[in-house]
């Protein structure tokens, strides 16, 4: 692949995975973008290192509706926090994960597995025809995964 393509398709994912996390904020009611201060505050509060600062794009409260995020939620509602790492397309799907093609990092994983039932992958779609999202854990996602095989990221 030609890194003028590689480009492209980054900005394209990046695009993707904003209006994404539009439609769950606009949509969904519990869902919050936390920068980057939050998450190292919330990373603390659970005791996990900030090598997992980049393995979750969101968190979601389910009992906060409607309202804007505060820091002090991370205090008064820490035990109902689920760390969301974001998977979006605009593939049709109307059995959305169903037919999902995504990557995920290794430190993904390790993370959702650290963290059990607090963590779930959230796959978006934007179809006009099948608008939807789907919250899993590793354990559920792993039942599902048809074929998962390890590729290389390389720079040189």
């Amino acid at each position: 692949m030609s890194r003028k393509h590689s480009f492209k398709l980054t900005l394209s994912n990046n695009v993707t995975e904003k209006q994404g996390i539009n439609y769950l904020i606009e949509e969904h009611t519990g869902f919050f973008k936390i920068d980057k201060e939050t998450k190292k505050l919330l990373l603390d509060k659970v005791g996990v290192p900030y090598n997992y600062l980049q393995s979750f794009d969101m968190v979601y409260i389910p009992k906060l509706k409607g309202i804007e995020f505060e820091k002090e939620y991370i205090e008064t509602h820490l035990d109902e926090i689920l760390f969301i790492e974001l998977k979006t397309t605009k593939k049709y799907l109307p059995e959305n994960p169903k037919g999902f093609f995504f990557g995920a990092t290794e430190n993904e994983f390790n993370f959702g597995k650290l963290l059990g039932d607090r963590f779930r992958f959230c796959f978006v779609c934007l179809n006009e025809k099948s608008p939807s999202y789907v919250m899993l854990t590793i354990k559920e996602l792993e039942k599902i995964i048809r074929n998962k095989r390890i590729q290389f990221q390389i720079n040189l």
